[in-house]
């Protein structure tokens, strides 16, 4: 299983509900996107199954051992009581393509037949939905019939990134479990064991960019972030009067090959604004968050409307070149 590193707080809590054999039937796992909840709910899935089945070997954190069956079937992604609704890809040729803005009423209505039927392996099944936030409003409410009576030995992990969003008698079914962006520290060890090839540069750039999430920082990994950050900072800082810059950065991040770092810097340009918003006060402040809205609203447009990747870096780099 992926290692899990940090928010010792929500581990601890859930491994004694596990050792004391109080297991609620639905948790709800909070936090910023990327900080381990997902991995988290794997992990104690697997924990609990392979508890329910009585396998050897097994220690009171969430751990198991190397060639424990459960965590091969759950690897494998073929364990009969275990299962994961997230959002589907548009297209099912291409999974790695866009994904569907939701959770579908057709997914969830989908558990019905393994609920119909008296788990396998053991007394216990566990459904993790990965994320609550993304299911449809009809889904919710199926979900809701779900969590009001559960079927019996089932536990739901719920993950969440902004519960607010969430109908407010579905957190009221959920154990809370609070997960907090990690320190510096524990970023380090988490983008270690990811990556143990990678540099002592490409770590630092990876932890500053993270802002404490792993599994944001792993997805600019190779993307060369840190060259991103350093245009961006330098634009800032300077300006761009001649332009060039800018269209220097626009030629970079041009053409299909370049997409994947094009989508990097549409997520590093606000970011970059705001960290320097926060040292500012007066008029400097107020001309970085009217900055910050705009690159907001212009990154999501660029996505939403498919604009054209070298004009939108110009346009871009130009709103980065107001905090001059």
């Amino acid at each position: 299983m992926t290692s899990l590193v940090g928010n010792a707080s929500a581990k601890a809590a859930f491994a004694a509900a596990l050792a004391g054999g109080s297991m609620h039937h639905a948790w709800l796992l909070v936090g910023p996107e990327g900080v381990g909840k997902a991995s988290f709910a794997r992990a104690a899935a697997a924990r609990l199954l392979a508890g329910a089945a009585e396998e050897s070997g097994l220690t009171e954190g969430l751990s198991l051992p190397d060639g424990n069956r459960t965590r091969a079937l759950i690897e494998a992604g073929s364990h009969p009581d275990f299962r994961v609704l997230a959002r589907l890809p548009k297209d099912a040729d291409k999974p790695d393509q866009d994904l569907a803005r939701s959770i579908s009423i057709a997914q969830i209505r989908s558990l019905a037949s393994m609920f119909g039927t008296r788990p396998s392996m053991s007394a216990r099944r566990v459904v993790v939905i990965d994320a609550a936030d993304d299911l449809e409003r009809a889904g919710a409410n199926a979900l809701l019939k779900s969590l009001e009576e559960p079927p019996e030995g089932t536990i739901f992990l719920l993950i969440s990134h902004a519960p607010g969003r969430l109908l407010p008698t579905i957190r009221s079914r959920c154990r809370l479990l609070r997960f907090e962006a990690l320190d510096d520290g524990d970023m380090t060890l988490a983008l270690r064991h990811a990556l143990p090839e990678a540099s002592p540069d490409d770590v630092a750039a990876l932890l500053a960019a993270g802002k404490g999430a792993p599994g944001r920082a792993l997805r600019y990994a190779g993307l060369d972030v840190a060259a991103i950050d350093t245009a961006l900072a330098a634009i800032a800082r300077d300006g761009d009067p001649d332009n060039d810059r800018r269209i220097k950065l626009g030629k970079a991040l041009a053409g299909k090959a370049a997409t994947p770092r094009y989508h990097l810097f549409l997520e590093r340009a606000p970011a970059i604004i705001a960290d320097r918003a926060r040292s500012l006060v007066g008029e400097p402040l107020r001309v970085a968050l009217d900055a910050h809205t705009a690159a907001r609203e212009l990154a999501g447009a660029a996505i939403g409307l498919s604009l054209d990747q070298q004009a939108t870096v110009f346009e871009m780099a130009g709103i980065v070149a107001r905090l001059r």
